[in-house]
């Protein structure tokens, strides 16, 4: 196959699933080291809750996203000697930024893991403090579901904190006004409004009580520079400098997720580039073909992924 173009992609939290990467595990010995190291790293029998359960640890928020970094780590290292020199950029979804800087070799995988376990419990212990929600709206445009938030701001804090496809947003806040905004939302021609399930107003102003905890853990980080550009969640622009890349993905804890936007710079620079998506299932995958159809992807989950999208560089 003639060399073409490869932008990395991977997800954040809600695609985690018992038994995410126990195959790729069993299949190939660079990626059970990952799940070996992780465990070591974290002190906890992460590869085991990855691979058993039960889930309603999995899910729990600092479970989950140690969970989904090693996930994708694994399945890049199982492709990354084939795909790196392919490689033109790489964007995470949220969660999904830590495990795109640590596959460019800005972070290593104990640093990037130690940063994610101590994000998701400084989260979790925020939504602790400042109790609130998220709501998925579909259906209805960017304009729609931030004039809805606007006039539910009287109700309390609720903002746009997912722009994940022109016509899927999800919103974040304070209870009252989250459940205002859908329904203001629903009056303007959104087709559904659903609550989410957790832990806390993630990407929202209520999440401003973790920052201080996730600071001190980016400044102890070592962050390199990165092999390949990442382009953030804030800006929607690529980040190679370590200053920068810490400054972003502390501001990504109370800023919204601008993944339409990153998805179109991407596609407009790299339009004929193969799309990876590396960790359980294919959210990231649809939302692509949402923003810019006709952009081509592939999955890189299981060991069956893995030999289908190394097939394609034989």
């Amino acid at each position: 196959m003639a060399a073409r173009d490869v932008v990395l992609l991977f997800p954040g939290q809600g695609s985690q699933k018992v038994g995410m990467g126990a195959d790729l595990a069993a299949a190939d010995p660079r990626a059970r080291a990952v799940f070996e190291a992780a465990d070591a790293a974290l002190d906890i029998p992460l590869s085991r809750l990855c691979f058993e359960g039960p889930d309603d640890e999995l899910m729990r928020t600092e479970n989950a996203q140690p969970a989904l970094l090693t996930h994708g780590a694994a399945a890049w290292a199982v492709v990354s000697t084939v795909l790196r020199p392919s490689v033109r950029a790489a964007a995470g979804h949220s969660l999904g930024e830590f495990t795109a800087h640590h596959a460019a070799g800005a972070l290593s995988l104990a640093d990037a893991l130690q940063l994610v376990r101590r994000r998701g419990e400084v989260m979790a212990m925020s939504g602790a403090k400042r109790p609130g929600g998220m709501a998925a709206i579909l259906g209805a445009d960017e304009e729609v579901v931030e004039a809805a938030c606007r006039k539910a701001s009287d109700s309390g804090v609720v903002v746009p904190a997912n722009y994940n496809a022109p016509d899927q947003l999800v919103i974040s806040g304070e209870v009252e006004a989250v459940e205002r905004a859908m329904g203001l939302a629903r009056d303007s021609g959104a087709k559904r409004a659903i609550r989410l399930k957790v832990s806390g107003a993630f990407h929202s102003p209520l999440m401003a009580v973790a920052a201080d905890g996730l600071e001190a853990a980016l400044s102890a980080a070592s962050f390199g520079l990165p092999a390949f550009p990442i382009y953030a969640n804030v800006s929607a622009e690529p980040v190679s400098e370590p200053a920068t890349a810490r400054r972003l993905l502390l501001e990504q804890l109370v800023s919204p997720v601008r993944w339409t936007g990153t998805i179109r710079a991407l596609t407009a620079m790299y339009p004929e580039a193969l799309y990876v998506e590396l960790g359980p299932g294919v959210v990231l995958s649809n939302l692509v073909k949402r923003i810019a159809s006709g952009t081509e992807t592939a999955a890189c989950g299981t060991a069956t992924d893995v030999d289908a999208l190394l097939a394609r560089f034989s």
